[in-house]
């Protein structure tokens, strides 16, 4: 019943990790203009993996994909492959998993074969969690560098220039919770595989020695009477007369003939 829920609870993990990596994948709010020195301003920049938008002061909002591909810089795309990669992984993960799940039962699938899928389906929730931590953590470590690029340059000289710099968007901290709901749910799922494993029994041979009408049970490691021996010695020998009996039932007695 414990692996049952293990297996199930991770799997209603993974779920929902692997939901919120597709939601922070989609947001466009990566990161966002920092009101720290200008709170009050008629425009709002924030930026996101596939556009950028702008958000004015009467509330319309203007988004612009990116229309480049070669043009963004290295980091940027790495980012979005390890996304992309995570989500590809959480989603062939969800539907091994479905398969794999004790309560449903799929013609004839033996027990191992679904500790196979639970193992399998729980790497790859792993691997998929741990692609989107690492993704939205490279996007956060180039946001700080630049945050502080950004701000070395404005204080720069002795007269203040205004640079807009950004700061941590609610996309970067949903990618977090998701790559950790993954990875929990990855690990629970490989904890319920151990449950899932049939247990290995060991039978004893036996060997059957067949000569004649005595048949003889061995079995390892000791040995089994069958019983025909307390028979054989408990069975009494038929005397003479029982024996020497005509067809009809009659006791048939000895003649000089038997004795040629």
């Amino acid at each position: 019943m414990s692996t049952t829920i293990c297996q199930v609870m991770g799997f209603v993990v993974s779920s929902l990790g692997f939901a919120g990596c597709i939601a922070a994948t989609g947001l466009d709010m990566w990161s966002t203009q920092d009101l720290y020195d200008n709170p009050v301003t008629a425009v709002f920049q924030y930026q996101g993996l596939w556009r950028s938008c702008v958000r004015q002061s009467s509330g319309f909002t203007e988004c612009r994909p990116y229309f480049t591909i070669l043009g963004l810089p290295a980091m940027f795309q790495a980012v979005r492959a390890l996304m992309i990669v995570g989500i590809v992984l959480g989603a062939i993960g969800l539907l091994v998993s479905i398969f794999a799940l004790k309560c449903i039962r799929i013609g004839n699938m033996e027990d191992s074969a679904k500790a196979n899928m639970t193992l399998t389906s729980g790497i790859m929730f792993i691997v998929a969690g741990l692609c989107a931590i690492a993704g939205v953590s490279v996007f956060a470590n180039m946001l700080v560098t630049n945050f502080w690029m950004s701000t070395a340059n404005m204080y720069q000289g002795s007269m203040q220039t205004i640079q807009t710099r950004y700061t941590f968007g609610s996309a970067l901290f949903v990618g977090w919770v998701a790559g950790g709901l993954s990875l929990i749910g990855g690990i629970m799922m490989c904890i319920a595989c151990r449950g899932l494993v049939p247990e290995e029994t060991n039978y004893k041979a036996v060997s059957y020695n067949a000569s004649g009408r005595n048949i003889s049970y061995k079995t390892a490691p000791y040995k089994a009477g069958t019983g025909y021996e307390s028979e054989a010695k408990s069975k009494k020998v038929p005397a003479y007369n029982d024996i020497a009996r005509s067809d009809d039932g009659k006791h048939s007695y000895p003649s000089k003939y038997d004795y040629v």
